[in-house]
């Protein structure tokens, strides 16, 4: 059984605003980020290296808790930016 999608109306009136170049964009980042996720495979694909300030003390216990799961934390980011992406569609 499939979910119903559901938009705002803030949502739909930003999405009208889209240029075309970024309605592309935006298609095919969903279309990488589906495949992936969907894949058999565990191929690994291109990252990114990026910079963020995150408050000292909540990087200290997304670590911990990481750690307490048994997963690195950065494969913990990924995986939540992940989930994230596809229940937000």
């Amino acid at each position: 059984m499939k979910g119903v999608q559901k938009f705002t109306k803030e949502y739909l009136e930003y999405c009208k605003s889209l240029k075309l170049e970024e309605i592309v964009q935006f298609i095919d980042d969903f279309q990488k980020l589906y495949y992936q996720a969907n894949s058999q495979s565990n191929s690994k694909s291109k990252s990114k290296l990026i910079s963020i300030k995150i408050p000292q003390y909540l990087l200290n216990s997304f670590r911990t808790k990481a750690k307490l799961m048994g997963i690195p934390y950065q494969t913990l980011i990924k995986r939540l930016m992940e989930e994230w992406l596809i229940k937000s569609g």
